[in-house]
């Protein structure tokens, strides 16, 4: 519920029509997928030995591998078909291809046919192949800019949810004395359930009807990701993405074996720590949309890689000094000295993960072209796939030489630090947004008003009072969409926020008199991009405020609307004056000590028509909030 009283958009989406069936139906497919998966899983490594003689290491980590080979090798087709098919038809087709095989592994594991198991798990596959570009392509089209997070967390929240009822029902099945027969029923029952929820999902359609199909994998796999190569943030996204679900599989694929060698505990103990992981991460997603504002926060990006590299390097030193001859049950293992410290940070680990990859989901959303949407998903489930089975390989090769499921969990903890480097070196802007986000939820408590104000899109020039050098970064870290700022260049040049600015694609302006070179240059771009729809923030003040007063408003704000006519959003600052990134002669360490925590106003008062507005009118506006803001605090 939000503060008014009112649900919040979040909730309010799964009581509407245009997103609760397609949400169930990808819920209960993510669910049945992990009854099939943990109970195979399960099956192969406490039962492998009665139906093969096949390492059990080896038959694990080959059915990981043969489950999402298909989306290495499909995914480029089933992108094509989805950008030219209208999405719901599609859906309930795959359902029914759902329903089939279902049918298949029912006879399967009732018959204990090991490696027909495995082949339907291949064939599972195939099928979650043809969804997943439908799945997150659906989004975008019913959802609102404002919304995607709303929405990409509800869905990441609801598949960990299904791994996590999947994984457990799937583990307490298969453990049953008639575990096989049970699980056979579960798996079709579920199936047929999400056929008939998908025949509620509301008509979608096709962004590209006229899409010609080219049937070889080999060219339009390339071409689909030299497409998403292209445009150089989704592709890193992706990437980021991609090695998720490395990290991902490398987890849930090793977790069952890790539990009973490293520590010795029993079905239950494997299903109670898939159960926390899961839990994480779906706590992680739907944390994401109120930690964001509702909005893409790329920040939480690596504040999300940072937690799964520290969580999984203590994973490593949390394992115990030995082993019993007796596996341990739940109770069991909770009575160690060691199990606090595992549970914490496998859910931590899932936690950090639902702040990595929603807004990397959500930003591919936002940033692709709509009529090619499916096939950048198909592209991102291509280098998930190839992720996952490198996964697979790598943990084959290294277990087989000796290395220890905790060594491996260690390796790739320590080769997260390195691709998050890797990615963020390449893309400052997501080191940016993380500085940014931590300004304004660590330092600083900013109460925002009038965020309704500011138009889901189109151009309009946001003018704002001057009060300190973290201005910009406030206003970017409220703002829904993305705002470039002008501000004066010795500002723009000042150390390590240069790199903020710069990130963000702030324009250095100077005096007339100081480089009008400049200044001209910066009033041409104001002009290109109020003509590309987007938002301008100007300070015309010019400069900071050296005495906590409000200087005279210059007249560029006329100039500009001369030349690009658009709407103007009056907005007021308060409370940063005296902080240590102001011009506050006082004390340094104690601006310091008194600015950490401390409460900031943001007011965006409603939209002036360009015709009304003057640098004069505009400050009084700009006067009057910052007047209501210090009245409000006793001043």
């Amino acid at each position: 519920m939000s503060t008014t009283g009112k649900p919040d958009p979040q909730s309010r989406l799964l009581g509407q029509r245009r997103f609760l069936p397609y949400f169930l139906t990808q819920f209960l497919g993510a669910f049945n997928d992990n009854i099939f998966k943990n109970a195979l899983i399960i099956m192969i490594a406490f039962q492998g030995a009665q139906f093969s003689s096949v390492d059990i290491n080896v038959l694990t980590n080959l059915s990981a591998g043969l489950f999402i080979l298909p989306f290495f090798i499909l995914s480029a087709t089933a992108g094509q078909l989805i950008d030219k098919t209208e999405k719901s038809i599609s859906i309930q087709r795959i359902k029914i291809a759902e329903i089939i095989i279902m049918l298949g592994a029912a006879w399967a594991f009732i018959s204990a046919q090991l490696y027909m198991l495995i082949a339907l798990l291949f064939m599972m596959g195939a099928q979650s192949t043809l969804f997943g570009p439908a799945k997150y392509s659906y989004i975008p089209q019913h959802l609102k800019n404002t919304e995607l997070i709303a929405g990409n967390a509800l869905v990441q929240m609801g598949t960990f949810i299904a791994i996590l009822v999947g994984t457990i029902t799937g583990g307490l099945l298969i453990a049953d004395d008639e575990g096989r027969t049970w699980v056979s029923i579960v798996l079709v029952t579920v199936a047929v359930l999400g056929y008939l929820s998908s025949r509620a999902i509301p008509v979608t359609p096709s962004p590209c009807p006229e899409l010609r199909i080219n049937w070889n994998i080999f060219t339009e796999t390339w071409r689909n990701i030299a497409f998403i190569h292209s445009n150089r943030t989704v592709f890193l996204s992706v990437l980021g993405i991609s090695w998720f679900w490395f990290l991902g599989a490398t987890y849930l694929v090793q977790v069952p074996n890790y539990t009973r060698l490293t520590f010795g505990g029993n079905e239950q103990v494997v299903t109670f720590l898939l159960t926390l992981f899961t839990v994480g991460i779906g706590s992680g997603s739907l944390l994401c949309n109120w930690l964001s504002g509702q909005k893409v926060e790329i920040g939480l990006v690596p504040f999300g890689s940072i937690g799964l590299t520290l969580f999984g390097i203590d994973l490593f030193f949390a394992r115990p000094a030995s082993v019993g001859p007796e596996l341990l049950g739940l109770v069991e293992f909770l009575q160690q000295g060691t199990s606090v410290r595992i549970i914490i940070d496998i859910v931590l680990i899932g936690l950090f993960g639902g702040f990595y990859i929603v807004p990397l989901f959500a930003l591919v959303q936002q940033r692709s072209d709509p009529a090619h949407l499916s096939r950048v998903i198909a592209g991102n489930n291509i280098l998930n796939a190839l992720l996952m089975v490198l996964s697979a390989v790598m943990a084959i090769v290294m277990l087989g030489s000796g290395v220890t499921i905790a060594q491996l969990f260690l390796v790739v903890a320590i080769l997260n630090a390195a691709v998050a480097v890797y990615i963020y070196t390449l893309v400052p802007e997501f080191l940016m947004r993380f500085m940014v986000w931590i300004l304004i939820h660590s330092v600083y408590h900013v109460r925002k008003r009038g965020l309704e104000n500011i138009p889901d899109e189109g151009a309009a020039v946001l003018v704002c009072n001057h009060v300190s050098f973290v201005d910009a970064m406030i206003i970017a870290g409220c703002i829904r969409r993305p705002v470039r700022f002008v501000m004066y260049y010795k500002i723009y040049n000042l150390p390590v926020l240069n790199f903020v600015f710069r990130t963000a694609g702030a324009i250095p302006i100077a005096g007339k008199h100081e480089d009008p070179e400049l200044m001209e240059q910066a009033f041409d771009q104001v002009d290109d991009l109020l003509s590309a729809g987007e938002l301008v923030c100007i300070f015309p003040e010019g400069r900071l405020t050296t005495d906590g007063t409000m200087r005279t408003f210059r007249p560029g704000i006329e100039r500009i609307l001369e030349r690009t006519p658009c709407p103007v959003i009056p907005m007021c600052l308060y409370g940063l004056w005296g902080s240590a990134f102001s011009r506050h002669r006082g004390f340094i360490l104690w601006r310091i000590i008194n600015g950490i925590r401390s409460r900031i106003d943001f007011t965006i008062a409603a939209m002036k028509p360009p015709e009304s507005v003057t640098a004069q009118t505009l400050q009084h506006e700009v006067q009057e909030m910052y007047a209501v803001s210090a009245k409000a605090r006793g001043y």
